[in-house]
């Protein structure tokens, strides 16, 4: 029995995430294998997308960080010029 693929299309199944943007990215090799793994274990899924999701993390924690920073910084003002 042979299939017929004459009215098949090419391309991803499911489309991309407009949200995302498609770019090439050189990481060392032990960054990849450690997110690979990541997945293997969780039994599945996407290593780009854990990346996404620290490097989302990284971005959170450090603009928390800075606001921390600066609220710590205006309440010492605040309590000098009072």
């Amino acid at each position: 029995m042979s299939e017929d693929f004459s009215k098949g299309k090419r391309g991803a199944v499911i489309k991309p995430d407009q949200a995302k943007v498609r770019i090439t990215i050189r990481l060392d090799a032990n960054i990849i294998e450690h997110f690979k793994e990541a997945v293997n274990k969780a039994g599945g899924g996407n290593y780009q997308s854990l990346i996404n999701n620290a490097l989302q993390d990284y971005i959170q924690s450090h603009d928390k960080s800075i606001e921390d920073t600066l609220r710590k910084v205006i309440r010492e003002e605040l309590k000098l010029a009072g």
